[in-house]
């Protein structure tokens, strides 16, 4: 896929002000710092379309962007900030839990994960609580270009055993890096076959 446009749309805290669920779309979450901004810029080719922060947390609301006039992004709160508050945190958690299960057009989350991390508590809750909903989820490990190749791919291998505990067979997985660009056509190829089949079943 070849991105010729990407503009941030809106922000909102509550679905209901969502724009309108007549385009695919795509929400990108994960645990702050995860360098969830830095994959949607580099996915995008558009450097400062999601604002990077040296501030974890910095991400508080649900924010729309539409890539090629065709389909949407959507860049998600990170969770798992210890410094905000419990009430914020569980604000935060019904805001976008509100908005997985109720808008329309979402066709499917990236789930994204620090590949230099073992296998978190709220990471792998998140999964479980996609599988009991029946939400569509792929996962999206980042900054692969902080590892060697061995420590990578024994990363992998390690959360791919552990994942196996619960899923059969177990989601998607993509190696990504927004600094060496890894991982983005693999991910924009996924999604343009979405696009594509969701155009195919609105006509």
């Amino acid at each position: 896929m070849l991105i010729t446009s990407a503009e941030f749309i809106k922000s909102v805290t509550h679905y209901k002000d969502c724009p309108p669920a007549d385009k695919p779309e795509y929400a990108f979450l994960g645990r702050s710092n995860v360098g969830k901004s830095s994959l949607i810029n580099m996915l995008t080719g558009y450097g400062k379309l999601a604002k990077i922060s040296a501030t974890p947390g910095k991400t508080r609301l649900i924010n729309h962007f539409i890539i090629n006039n065709s389909w949407c992004l959507t860049d998600l709160p990170g969770f798992g900030f210890a410094k905000v508050s419990k009430k914020m945190r569980a604000e935060w958690k019904k805001m976008i839990r509100n908005y997985l299960l109720k808008r329309e057009n979402l066709i499917c989350t990236f789930l994204l994960i620090d590949s230099r991390l073992e296998p978190q508590k709220n990471d792998l809750e998140n999964m479980e609580w996609f599988g009991e909903q029946g939400l569509p989820f792929v996962i999206a490990f980042t900054k692969s270009d902080k590892l060697g190749s061995t420590k990578l791919q024994s990363n992998i291998a390690a959360y791919k055993k552990k994942l196996a505990e619960q899923w059969e067979p177990i989601p998607r997985i993509f190696i990504t890096s927004a600094e060496t660009r890894t991982g983005r056509e693999e991910i924009l190829d996924f999604i343009d076959h979405f696009n594509e089949a969701y155009l195919t079943s609105s006509k």
